[in-house]
């Protein structure tokens, strides 16, 4: 979204509709963090089963009934995914860790508000009904007899996962490791058992923006103005977002973010947001996106629910013409060695995220400066896939999602080889490897420990599955 201070691509649709209609299952089987590998003593056969519909568990305050299990099969079954060699048994672990998960948050007063657990149920139902057509397509699609009860299992899902993420996290966020823990880790792996890393490259950039002119400026000031004065007149801010806004990350939902002080917005937007109360819209300002209003729909504790719409001022040819002619200026003093590429970035960059450390790029998912071959945004990939080592390509035109222009002149400072892990080289990789080892053990410990104190039922046939975890506490 282009209010974020790093740059994400549009997801696409479908995916984002078989997330939503994941929510729906009782759980998701698969998680990141923590995996939990079943297999069944005896086959759970359907005859063989006393309820049709009964309660096959308990953990703590949370029953699982035999439909549950049913239920998540047939959500991933209708998103494609193969569910042959899932068991019932395997899919009955993986709920009983999510109850587990939310079962603690409450214990430890994790809270979940009703707004939270509302307006993410009124996001996903409008989304759903958006991709099937009609509340009624989205009801039979998951097989409800009526709205309310659609929406009434929706609520609680949502809210026991909202829990059970919350009590996640909280377990993985109090791991922390040190240098030598990284070093123990990484002396523990056999020469032969080396992880293999990708080719990799660093990149600089310098930005040249073209000059807006005032009358183009005041002409988005004035149309802001009067989105405003026609919004507290009794039109929807909504409705001018979905028509005028230029934000493609929000647009579409009619302008709509949700935010707190850590939420990683540009600091213009963010000092706007919070300064504004519940119901009020604010002046036309300016980030480098182009110039915004904001209104602020509803205000819930450290959160901010609002809505904002961007226009971006147009660049006029002269203006571009000129943006042009000074970035070629600064390649050819580059090129005459009068001053370095990270020099010509801290001083004549337009960037503000770039230009105080030489016009190096940050790798958004990393956080470092390399960047994987075969995982680089496929835009940068094309700009600097030909480039050699310390060469600087020729200006380059580049237009964002709102249709802002800029010139960039983009040099690869580095290459590095696909190559072997290197604890020098590779710190922050293998940093990143060792993490995830002490969290998947920290959650291992935290469940053999809450598995012991809660109370736990497995009932009937279910009983003869063989579970990693204790469940049976045998």
């Amino acid at each position: 979204m282009p209010l974020k201070i790093k740059s994400m691509k549009c997801i696409n649709k479908s995916v984002v509709l078989s997330i939503c209609f994941l929510m729906m299952a009782a759980s998701i089987f698969a998680q990141e963090i923590i995996k939990d590998t079943v297999k069944a003593k005896k086959p759970v056969v359907e005859g063989k089963r006393q309820k049709i519909d009964g309660v096959i568990a308990t953990v703590g305050d949370y029953n699982i009934l035999d439909s549950d299990i049913d239920k998540t099969f047939l959500e991933l079954s209708s998103q494609g995914n193969s569910v042959k060699d899932i068991t019932r048994c395997q899919m009955l672990g993986k709920l009983l860790e999510d109850k587990l998960y939310a079962h603690q948050a409450v214990q430890d007063s994790i809270i979940v508000t009703d707004d939270e657990v509302k307006s993410k149920m009124e996001e996903q139902t409008n989304y759903m009904v958006e991709q099937l057509g009609s509340m009624d397509k989205v009801v039979k699609y998951f097989k409800k007899t009526s709205e309310a009860d659609f929406k009434s299992d929706l609520s609680e899902i949502i809210k026991m996962n909202k829990l059970a993420s919350s009590m996640q996290k909280k377990i993985v966020d109090a791991v922390q490791i040190t240098p030598e823990e990284v070093r123990t880790f990484f002396k523990k792996i056999p020469t032969t058992e080396l992880p293999l890393f990708g080719a990799e490259m660093e990149v600089s950039q310098i930005v040249v923006m073209p000059k807006i002119s005032e009358e183009e400026k005041q002409k988005v000031i004035d149309k802001l103005k009067e989105f405003k004065k026609e919004v507290q007149e009794g039109a929807s801010f909504s409705t001018k977002a979905v028509l005028y806004s230029q934000d493609p990350g929000s647009s579409s939902n009619g302008g709509f973010y949700k935010m707190n002080k850590k939420t990683p917005f540009v600091k213009e937007f963010k000092d706007v947001a919070f300064s504004l109360s519940e119901g009020e819209i604010s002046e036309p300002f300016e980030t480098d996106f182009g110039w915004h209003i904001i209104y602020i729909e509803k205000i819930k504790g450290q959160d901010v629910d609002l809505r904002h719409i961007l226009l971006v001022p147009k660049t006029d040819d002269k203006s571009l013409s000129e943006a042009k002619e000074r970035i070629l200026q600064i390649k050819k003093k580059i090129e005459d060695k009068s001053i370095s590429f990270a020099d010509a970035a801290r001083t004549e960059s337009d960037e503000k995220e770039t230009k105080a450390n030489g016009g190096v790029l940050i790798n958004p998912k990393t956080q470092d400066t390399h960047f994987e071959l075969t995982k680089m945004d496929p835009s940068l990939y094309s700009q600097v896939s030909n480039l050699k080592e310390g060469e600087i390509s020729v200006p380059q035109i580049d237009t964002d999602q709102s249709g802002k222009k800029k010139y960039k002149l983009i040099m690869v400072t580095n290459r590095i080889e696909e190559h072997t892990a290197d604890y020098a080289k590779d710190y922050i990789k293998i940093k990143d490897l060792a993490l995830k080892e002490k969290q998947i053990n920290a959650i291992a410990k935290w469940s053999d420990e809450k598995i012991k104190e809660t109370y736990i039922k497995i009932n009937g046939d279910y009983r003869n599955c063989e579970f990693t975890n204790n469940w049976l506490k045998k």
